[in-house]
């Protein structure tokens, strides 16, 4: 009954029981009443309350986790004081207990990759918002009651940019057993002590012990500092590189960041130790040998083990600066700083307390300004508000948190985060023609990554890319329009957008091969050349058809040939002509003439059905646009423009006989003067030569 009445009161709490102590908190087994839960609630001592180092801790604590939300890190429900005016939080009542609880013999490795993955996903993201852990082990890995793993206890986590402890000077936090080395000196600190823990604990799960074991806490941080990194046994030697490169002594040797680690784990070999046992045979005949090596061999093997024993103890064991703390920084923490307060105890008349000890648990702990500027750039980015308007844009804000501290944590991941949106931006503009717009993002985009030490980031490089395939989009409409101008025009906009000088060279062989007015088309047969007048643009031969082409269309249809008009001669009756004789010579490459409008017409769709092109014959208008005849005589060409009833056709341009203009002639009747001339429309599939 006396136990019951010593449970400290909570307005919306019933408390049960006490189930975990600690040097400046309890931690009580309670149930919130409005939601009939249970939950886990630490309340912190009242002599812990005088003591400066202990407020800061329990304070920092409750700040951390109520700003880091993942689905690894235990989160916090609420906070306040008790009716004695003690701080708590309350927290989720994790009922599966402690890895701790569960490593005693090793575990599975697939459990173990598992719980790695989870961990790794926390800190990397606790990492990115510049919160080290500091104190990763064992009991601070708790399961839900899906045996989800969670990271808890963020009472000695650092706030990237504000100092290395807040502990007493000298004092080195964190657990030694899964202490880096450089923690345990009381150095300098970051996210790669965290990551350091994390490879203990992978040892501690994969053989179910630590790596380094001693009969103290200071024999024990001295084995982190000086000890090789152990050997595993066969059967999990395949984790070794890992466990090397997470336990190495130098943070600089280590994985650069959870990601990398993450990644790493990967590439661990998925399987077993049995086989591994297979090379045991081997090593015993080894050993064997061993054994039959003579006296005098024996005897140099110990020479050399002395020898190294002795450079040992002269060079190696007697450094006294290893565990050399420095004088911590001492940060002061403003009224300005506070992101949550908790209500203040009163005194007897309601008014709170003059004095109050524990004034430092009304503002938080001090984070790094770069944090403020971050956030204000991500609500910038959602507004679209990347480089305008002035003085509110992201650019400008995380340009701000660089200056305010290049060290930030977050920093680099909002970097990132900024190039992808202007790459989204400058992809539109690239689009909608606004050049301008596009230059911009690019070049702010490339100014925050170099500001945030991003430059050669994966979103640079994608950033590159997708400008790069925007470009070329846009010439690719360019050459479906043969708009050969618009396209060296994307090309000289191009100059601005930080493209490599191969993809420039790139872009322009592209525009440049979109083929100009007058310039051949190669992709369509017949000797064609682009022909374009302002909005109106089409395909024509070069020169008239061919009598040999003709003939091969005569050949392959069994055409008959139609009765030639030769223009005031009387020999059109005594001596009729036709292609085949117009009363000239001709070789096969002369100009066919003596052909008639219906002639003319099906020999277009032959050749069209032949080449799956849709030639024709061309309209007036197109008539008076075709480049010059390439033929030493000259004719004029069939049209598709009829007169009157249409029974009549015109022929269209000068001929040898001196007829200029247009003039109607009967469509079944062939012209000694009167060929055929060939235009196709422009198909897309046409548009790049």
């Amino acid at each position: 009954e006396s136990g019951k009445t010593l449970l400290p009161e909570i307005t919306g709490y019933t408390l049960l029981r006490a189930i975990g102590h600690g040097g400046m908190s309890t931690v009580y087994l309670g149930e919130q009443v409005s939601l009939s839960r249970q939950v886990a609630i630490k309340v912190m001592l009242p002599e812990a309350l005088a003591d400066e180092v202990s407020r800061r801790r329990f304070e920092n604590e409750a700040r951390t986790i109520a700003r880091l939300e993942h689905p690894h890190i235990v989160g916090i429900h609420d906070v306040g004081r008790t009716r004695d005016g003690l701080p708590y939080y309350s927290m989720p009542h994790l009922t599966r207990g402690h890895l701790g609880q569960r490593v005693n013999g090793g575990m599975d490795q697939a459990r173990v990759r598992e719980i790695l993955r989870a961990l790794l996903s926390a800190l990397g993201y606790a990492h990115a918002r510049g919160t080290i852990h500091r104190d990763v082990k064992a009991e601070n890995v708790l399961f839900d009651e899906t045996d989800r793993p969670l990271l808890a206890d963020f009472g000695i986590a650092l706030r990237r940019g504000y100092g290395t402890r807040v502990t007493t000077t000298g004092m080195a936090v964190g657990s030694t057993a899964y202490m880096a080395p450089e923690q345990a000196r009381g150095e300098e600190v970051d996210h790669r002590t965290d990551l350091y823990a994390i490879g203990v604990l992978a040892w501690e799960m994969l053989t179910g012990k630590l790596p380094y074991e001693a009969g103290d806490a200071v024999s024990m941080a001295i084995m982190h500092v000086k000890d090789p990194i152990p050997r595993l046994p066969p059967s999990l030697r395949h984790w070794q590189r890992f466990i090397d490169r997470a336990l190495a002594k130098g943070p600089i040797k280590r994985f650069h960041d959870a990601a990398h680690m993450l990644s790493a784990l990967e590439r661990v070999p998925q399987r077993s130790g049995t086989h591994e046992m297979l090379a045991l045979p081997a090593l015993r005949e080894q050993i064997a040998k061993v054994r039959t090596m003579p006296v005098w061999a024996w005897l140099g093997v110990a020479l050399v083990v002395a020898a190294g024993v002795g450079l040992f103890l002269r060079h190696g064991g007697g450094d006294k600066d290893y565990f050399r703390v420095a004088e911590p920084d001492v940060v002061a923490m403003t009224e300005s700083e506070a992101t949550f307060a908790l209500p203040a105890p009163l005194d007897p008349n309601g008014q709170p307390v003059a004095g109050d000890p524990a004034s430092a648990l009304l503002r938080a702990a001090p984070v790094s300004n770069a944090e403020r500027w971050v956030t204000e750039a991500d609500e910038q980015i959602r507004r679209g508000r990347l480089g305008t308007p002035a003085g509110d844009n992201a650019r400008d804000s995380l340009l701000a948190a660089q200056r305010s501290d290049a060290s930030y944590l977050g920093l680099p991941a909002a970097g990132d985060r900024f190039v992808d949106a202007s790459a989204d931006a400058a992809v539109r503009g690239i689009r909608d023609k606004d050049d301008r717009l596009a230059a911009a993002r690019v070049r702010d985009a490339i100014k925050v990554a170099d500001a945030t030490q991003r430059a050669d980031s994966s979103a640079i490089d994608k950033l590159h890319a997708r400008v790069m395939q925007a470009l070329l989009a846009r010439i690719a409409a360019s050459a479906a329009a043969f708009d050969q101008v618009g396209a060296r025009q994307v090309v000289e906009s191009a100059q601005a957008l930080g493209l490599s000088r191969a993809n420039l060279r790139k872009l322009s062989a592209r525009a440049n091969d979109i083929p100009g007015p007058g310039e051949p088309l190669d992709r369509l047969p017949g000797d064609m050349v682009l022909v374009r007048n302002g909005s109106s643009m089409f395909a024509a031969s070069q020169r008239p058809v061919s009598r040999d082409e003709y003939a091969r269309f005569a050949s392959a249809t069994g055409r008959e040939p139609a009765r030639c008009r030769v223009s005031a001669s009387l020999l059109r009756v005594l001596a009729p002509r036709d292609w085949t004789s117009p009363g000239f010579e001709q070789s096969g490459n002369d100009p066919v003439v003596c052909v008639s409008w219906e002639d003319a017409n099906a020999y277009a769709r032959w050749l069209a059905q032949r080449s799956d092109h849709a030639y024709r014959l061309p309209h007036a208008r197109e008539s008076a646009m075709l480049p010059a005849a390439k033929s030493e005589r000259q004719v004029s060409s069939w049209n598709s423009d009829c007169s009157g009833n249409c029974s009549r056709r015109i022929g269209s341009g000068p001929s040898w006989r001196g007829d200029a203009g247009t003039r109607p002639l009967d469509a079944a009747r062939g012209y000694d003067d009167v060929g055929i001339r060939l235009v196709s429309d422009l198909p897309h599939r046409t548009a790049a030569r």
